[in-house]
């Protein structure tokens, strides 16, 4: 009997734990306005890096380190990925995950309803299906920010994507998220 009361109150703390923890995550990602950044993204094995602002909803402006140094701009419909020889493409965010990643209030809605787990006890992993996306999203434990995600790309390509020197609610550019021209 002692063994299934000592059972039963470990499930119970770690349930009441990990509320309290989706409480905070959602309460954080409520507050957030725009989150600046360094990314390294792993796309099959190819390693990409540079910084990124977003802000909610679904805007993101990023600039990547490679030597194309290519630019990701969305100003919350269109994508574009420009780089400095001339390439453009231009994509629905709807065809993307990134349509769900930079949508806060989705995020809340989905994190509400997910059970999550613990990773290495310093991450919070929620996982989310939908429309034929997965899209892991992870937090820190201790802040509550987000710190990544994995995904398929818009070419099936496995890409993960961790966050590093995040900056919350800063004072941004006005026209950063305007969409950069074709040439």
């Amino acid at each position: 009997m002692k063994k299934i009361l000592f059972i039963f109150f470990i499930f119970f703390f770690n349930t009441f734990a990990f509320g309290s923890i989706k409480k905070n995550i959602i309460k954080n990602l409520i507050s957030t306005q725009n989150l600046s950044f360094n990314f390294e993204q792993n796309i099959n094995g190819k390693i990409e890096t540079g910084n990124c602002i977003i802000e909610y909803p679904k805007k993101i402006f990023c600039n990547y380190n490679d030597s194309s140094k290519k630019r990701l701009v969305s100003n919350g419909k269109s994508l574009v990925i420009k780089t400095k020889n001339g390439s453009y493409y231009r994509y629905s965010i709807k065809r993307t995950p990134l349509v769900y990643i930079l949508d806060k209030k989705f995020l809340t809605k989905e994190i509400k309803n997910l059970k999550g787990r613990i990773i290495d006890n310093r991450l919070i992993n929620f996982t989310i299906f939908k429309d034929e996306n997965e899209i892991n999203i992870f937090f820190d434990k201790d802040n509550y920010n987000l710190v990544g995600w994995q995904t398929l790309d818009v070419y099936q390509n496995l890409s993960i994507t961790h966050l590093s020197s995040i900056k919350k609610n800063e004072i941004l550019e006005k026209n950063i998220f305007k969409l950069p021209l074709a040439n």
